[in-house]
């Protein structure tokens, strides 16, 4: 009997340490992903962010800013999210700042983002939204050399440069996710995986199994799939890489539960009442 071929779908994600920890049993045939294969793309979260935009991935990691945007080609996934607590992006610049001084002095920064989609760009100008006029796009790589040459006044850091932040003699000048939190009492909502809607119910509810099967593999078997971070973590130390991991992938990894899903709800309530989102009458979740 002639064995039946997989439906081989795109899969977009980033070298981030937590994205390869989550996406190695996938893409590695450690788990049974239900008559379906995976072509991954490696890529930095913003180009990411416009690949699906273009509608050039099936299934792909964007930030949740870029999905209050593609919500009508795309459907957002319970498994395999970015979000929890004490893990934002953070506002950092060559000199400290008094937080009393920092309403005043913002407005005349020059201010280097991760790009227009990302979330860590949604928040700061919910946070202040005079700041949308002097901002400056950029990789996430870049920002902190930037700040420390004196290109840009401040930079927001997303990823590990929550952790080496301080390695380029930088200060923390605003906690963007500690922000939220005090503001809605709810986890930050950072990044998530959607899959095309014309992929159909039942593909787009095994990937979403599939990425559910493949975070809890790595969770039950971390060291095997330490070669394949450590070889997409660039030179990012041991440690460093394991505080990564530890931060962004947690219970709201594997499923996103009721409280993940309000803080999602919430998110795109103020983008819209912000005129930060586009309308959509489709539903987030399948």
């Amino acid at each position: 009997m002639r064995m039946r071929e997989k439906t081989s779908l795109s899969l977009g994600y980033s070298p981030c340490p937590n994205d390869t920890f989550i996406f190695y049993a996938m893409v590695h045939g450690k788990i049974e992903t239900g008559g379906l294969s995976f072509r991954e793309e490696l890529e930095d979260v913003e180009a990411l962010n416009r690949k699906a935009a273009g509608g050039l991935l099936d299934v792909s990691k964007i930030s949740f800013h870029a999905y209050c945007r593609l919500r009508d080609d795309y459907v957002l996934l319970r498994s395999g999210a970015a979000l929890g607590q004490g893990c934002g992006p953070l506002l950092v610049g060559r000199r400290p700042l008094e937080p009393a001084d920092l309403p005043d002095k913002l407005g005349k920064m020059k201010i280097a983002i991760p790009g227009g989609l990302t979330t860590a760009s949604l928040l700061l100008q919910l946070y202040e939204p005079s700041l949308r006029g002097n901002t400056v796009p950029m990789l996430f790589s870049d920002i902190m050399p930037a700040v420390k040459e004196g290109r840009v006044d401040a930079g927001l850091v997303i990823h590990e440069g929550r952790f080496t932040f301080r390695n380029y003699g930088l200060h923390s000048l605003l906690d963007l996710g500690q922000w939220w939190e005090g503001v809605t009492g709810r986890p930050i909502p950072l990044g998530g995986i959607v899959a095309r809607r014309s992929l159909g119910e039942e593909t787009i509810k095994s990937v979403q199994d599939a990425i559910r099967q493949s975070v809890l593999y790595s969770l039950k078997n971390p060291a095997e799939a330490r070669a394949y971070i450590r070889g997409h973590a660039q030179e990012m130390e041991d440690k460093v890489i394991q505080s990564h991991i530890g931060l962004y992938v947690n219970d709201h990894t594997v499923w996103l539960g009721g409280d993940g899903e309000r803080a999602i709800e919430e998110l795109f309530s103020r983008a819209a009442a912000a005129g930060l989102s586009k309308p959509s009458s489709k539903p987030i979740f399948i």
